[in-house]
């Protein structure tokens, strides 16, 4: 009794600021306004005002850490990888629809749902994974913070003292339309990279081959090389603090389920700018770099400004240089807010934009001490920058796949969802990605931990996880969704559906095969980290 009078005071202690009108950065929906949105008009002015959650998440993806991946995709192979990214879409909308799903219904951020549905002891898992992931992300953003300050002639002490202002100051106004509008605004300089691409002038048809012929360059002598590359591309498009992120904001937003169908075409509206700002990026090193001594001889960001000031003049460097800086600072928004959001959801604190640093301390203060910690360790002398971004798209291949099976559990919780349940077509394709994923991120972990590995080894371990996954928890997990997708779901009256209050919700009861998939998923997990954190500490330590 004591436990559920607690979850309840939890439960009020956001009805304020979770609750009440929509205040986008374009527009505003009062939370009584229930008329229908009949002519184009109306419906314009609504997607103005819930436009957001998807495009911030999503340009926050495409951060400084993808401005590495895709550049050195460019750099090293053209336009010859291209085609990865066509792969994504279905990827990219598939886990956000289903997050954003949640958060309109549920009413609740992911970490909480993780709690009530699973246990602390998963979710407290699955939490302090992600902390330690945000935090290591964070510290590539800021490493992208000073290369790009770097090349446009700002100290870099400067650089990263005014940058994690601008990003403390944004989140702190009380105010969440203010901060909605900076970030939006920023995201509006992803574009930058169109400019840019144009200026570059990158083949056409080389563009079009490389978006039509799937294949992987180098030969086989570069198998290993190009494998963990596209790895990286998917970890870097891919990543586990979206799901965290998309979820409580769009609760944070205040988004209800008559909303959905607008917050999709916000989602669709990122993923554009996402897909298109990584083909413009990959096409403009492809070209920047083409024919010279520095080309397939990838070294850092700050090397691709020069590669396209050498190509294309000064000004098309300084561009690249603003774009990354932009791209930078959004993923550190976006990643901080991820973190602060699922602490927040653990400890049972306060945690919403709408709220001034009075109201809610303890969520703000998680915010500033992470931006805080990864300003500082760039600032460290000799740190080793370049093992900490191989340990972050080691460890996102880590979480990401137990992260995808836990989504998928909530999303076909009918208490939870109740009509707004997965439908079977969303389950079988969620379940061959996750199986992709397990493979790629078995591949990325020995890639770490075993440096020297050949293309040979990376396809035997590849087939040997699809193998192994289709055999045992693919198949047992295949078969306890079909079986939920194959009663009937009577989803009429939709919109006005929302998720009873979680503190009167049956637990869910945890079948065999689900509780060996999460033990070997969450035993892979723990050994996988571990011999990834032992491997870069052997790495710093001898370097």
């Amino acid at each position: 009794m004591a436990s559920t009078t607690r979850t309840a005071a939890r439960d009020d202690a956001h009805v304020d600021a979770h609750a009440g009108d929509i205040r986008g950065a374009l527009g505003t929906i009062p939370a009584d306004d229930s008329a229908p949105r009949a002519g184009l008009s109306a419906k314009l002015k609504t997607l103005l005002a819930i436009v957001g959650p998807g495009l911030i998440v999503m340009c926050g993806d495409n951060d400084a850490g993808a401005f590495s991946t895709y550049g050195q995709a460019g750099q090293n192979y053209g336009t010859r990888l291209l085609w990865t990214l066509l792969l994504l879409i279905p990827v990219l909308y598939v886990n956000q629809e289903m997050v954003l799903r949640l958060g309109a219904v549920t009413g609740v951020g992911h970490a909480r749902l993780l709690i009530e549905r699973f246990g602390k002891s998963w979710a407290a898992l699955m939490v302090i994974y992600l902390l330690i992931l945000n935090a290591l992300t964070l510290v590539t953003e800021f490493i992208g913070i000073t290369m790009a300050a770097g090349y446009l002639g700002v100290p870099k002490l400067v650089a990263v003292l005014l940058a994690a202002g601008v990003i403390l100051a944004a989140a702190a106004t009380g105010s969440f339309r203010r901060f909605e509008r900076i970030a939006v605004a920023l995201c509006a300089g992803s574009l930058l990279l169109i400019p840019l691409f144009l200026v570059s002038h990158p083949s056409g048809a080389a563009m079009a081959r490389g978006f039509a012929e799937p294949g992987l360059p180098g030969g086989s002598g570069q198998m290993a090389t190009v494998m963990l590359l596209i790895i990286g591309i998917v970890g870097t498009t891919v990543a586990p603090w979206q799901l965290f992120f998309q979820q409580s904001y769009v609760v944070d937003k205040r988004i209800t389920p008559r909303f959905i169908r607008y917050e999709k075409v916000d989602l669709w509206i990122g993923i554009v700018i996402v897909v298109v700002g990584a083909a413009a990026l990959m096409g403009a090193t492809a070209a920047a770099f083409a024919g010279t001594r520095a080309a397939g001889h990838f070294t850092d960001a700050a090397g691709l400004a020069h590669g396209i000031a050498a190509h294309a003049g000064q000004v098309a460097g300084a561009v690249f240089a603003v774009a990354l800086l932009d791209a930078a600072i959004i993923g550190a928004f976006a990643v901080s807010l991820s973190t602060a959001y699922a602490v927040g959801d653990t400890l049972g604190l306060k945690h919403s934009l709408h709220s001034g640093f009075r109201q809610a301390k303890g969520f703000y203060a998680i915010y500033a001490a992470l931006i805080a910690v990864a300003a500082a360790i760039v600032l460290i002398p000799r740190a080793p920058l370049g093992l900490i971004i191989e340990g972050v798209q080691a460890l996102a291949g880590v979480l990401l796949p137990a992260a995808t099976v836990f989504l998928l559990m909530l999303c076909n919780d009918r208490a939870v969802l109740g009509p707004w349940v997965n439908r079977r077509g969303t389950n079988i394709f969620t379940s061959v990605v996750i199986t992709v994923l397990i493979a790629l991120s078995a591949v990325l972990t020995a890639s770490v931990v075993f440096p020297g590995i050949t293309g040979r080894q990376i396809l035997v371990i590849v087939l040997g996880c699809l193998t192994a996954a289709v055999a045992g928890g693919g198949w047992t997990l295949f078969r306890s969704l079909r079986a939920q997708s194959s009663v009937d779901v009577d989803r009429r009256d939709r919109e006005n559906w929302r998720m009873p209050p979680l503190n009167i919700l049956s637990k869910p009861i945890m079948s065999i095969g689900r509780k060996v998939t999460l033990t070997v998923l969450g035993s892979y997990m723990a050994i996988a980290m571990v011999l990834v954190i032992v491997r870069i500490v052997q790495l710093a330590i001898g370097s």
